[in-house]
């Protein structure tokens, strides 16, 4: 076989109805394709038996993780190609196509078939989260999952998140660089929750303490970080030693379920509350909203989805539940906000820093490759390889309005209602530079 490209590409086209967009480069050595495209490079017909057995997302991300297909060019470029016509085409008029019944995809089906070599399964790549059981959201499936996520190696997220050692969506300026934006996305925060001297703040989900260590030398707030990650712990421990700020700064391995030495004065909830899921949400609010002392401030900041037409369809990206955020759900704004509501809280104010995501993980995805051998002996190839395409396809969702992102500023209402806001409270839309010196 010495034209494998040639059979692939007109396979994909007869089945979309389309010119394929991009180059395929075969097992074989041969290649076809428009000149100048991004090349789709399927190193092993292994990838074709992945995409037999798993028809979808998870059988291409299995044939990605393993190494067996590729991208030479521009990686941004060849899935924003891809997406227009395997992710995107799930749909005719709002309504899902059914595979097995389309004639096209059988017909594709059996052509991949006669390409893919040994009827045999392939063996999923062991970055894959295995099979989990038991109920969503419980405590102990719950540390499972941010084990999987988060106990990959401090080296690797250094490497990828930079000296910030931030985990979430940074707060640009033009001509900023990564560092400077998540130092301003934590002021940002810190000025929205109106932190001030010897203010107790809990940061729920607080990864490897960088808020908490803003929080306390710019602002002298006293501070208890949770995680469930214990590299994260051990990590934000030394760091905060380092600091000089063990005696304002606590971390913790706890679940934010079993918190219970409030009240606190303000609560930040940053990149976390997407592990919470559907089922356990409203509990969350309520724990939070206990913790809070009256007129206590909850600072939210949340990835969301787009609402379904029909939210009982909703279905957690495959690839995202295998090898990234096993458990993790996203929900539509508007339904965070009425949650935390019916808990009580009375919301503020809402701002949607979606543009900020996208340059964030651009940024991310730079470090990841400027030191990609580093990452590899760090961690491992197949681990690699699910961050760059996480990150690269999640960079392109946000810039495409796909999914966005939202920080609530929500508030514990004191007595009779009173919020305890000035009548114009958004002074923390002036830049970090203008802002009073730290008291602390």
């Amino acid at each position: 076989m010495a034209d494998a490209a040639l059979r692939l590409t007109a396979l994909a086209e007869e089945f979309l109805g389309e010119k394929l967009p991009v180059r395929i480069r075969a097992w074989d050595g041969s290649e076809f394709g428009p000149p100048g495209a991004p090349v789709l490079v399927i190193r092993n017909r292994r990838a074709l038996r992945r995409l037999l057995w798993k028809p979808g997302e998870l059988g291409l991300a299995r044939a990605w993780v393993a190494g067996e297909l590729d991208v030479d060019g521009d990686l941004y470029e060849a899935l924003d190609l891809l997406a227009a016509l395997i992710w995107d085409r799930g749909t005719v008029d709002g309504e899902a196509v059914h595979p097995v019944r389309d004639p096209k995809v059988r017909a594709f089906a059996k052509g991949l078939l006669r390409l893919a070599g040994p009827w045999i399964p392939p063996t999923p790549p062991p970055e894959e989260v295995r099979r989990r059981t038991g109920s969503l959201h419980t405590r102990r499936r719950d540390k499972e999952a941010i084990s999987h996520h988060y106990d990959v190696g401090n080296d690797f997220y250094e490497l990828v998140l930079g000296p910030s050692m931030v985990y979430s969506c940074a707060y640009w300026e033009d001509g900023g660089t990564l560092e400077d934006a998540q130092r301003d996305k934590l002021d940002l925060v810190c000025r929205k929750l109106a932190l001030k001297e010897g203010d107790r703040l809990l940061d729920v989900g607080c990864g490897w303490g960088s808020m908490a260590i803003h929080a306390a030398r710019e602002y002298g707030a006293r501070v208890t970080g949770v995680t469930l990650s214990t590299e994260q712990a051990a990590y934000a421990n030394k760091r905060i030693a380092d600091a000089g700020l063990a005696d304002r700064i606590e971390i913790r391995v706890q679940d934010y379920r079993d918190v219970r030495d409030g009240p606190y004065d303000a609560i930040s909830s940053i990149g976390m509350a997407e592990h919470v899921g559907a089922v356990r949400f409203r509990e969350y609010a309520d724990d939070i909203y206990a913790l809070l002392r009256p007129g206590g401030r909850l600072l939210n900041h949340q990835i969301a989805r787009r609402p379904e037409r029909d939210e009982s369809a909703y279905h957690v990206d495959d690839f995202i539940d295998a090898y990234v955020f096993p458990d993790g759900e996203l929900a539509p704004v508007g339904r965070t906000m009425t949650i935390l509501e019916e808990a009580g809280f009375e919301a503020r104010d809402v701002e949607s820093i979606r543009e900020h995501y996208a340059l964030t993980l651009r940024g991310w995805v730079a470090n990841l490759e400027k030191h990609w051998n580093r990452a590899v002996r760090t961690t491992s190839a197949g681990r690699a390889r699910v961050w760059r395409l996480y990150m690269a396809a999640s960079a392109l969702s946000f810039e495409h309005n796909k999914i966005g992102v939202n920080q609530i500023l929500a508030v514990r209402p004191a007595a009779g209602g009173a919020s305890r806001m000035p009548l114009r409270a958004r002074d923390w839309t002036a830049s970090a530079t203008a802002r009073p010196p730290a008291t602390a």
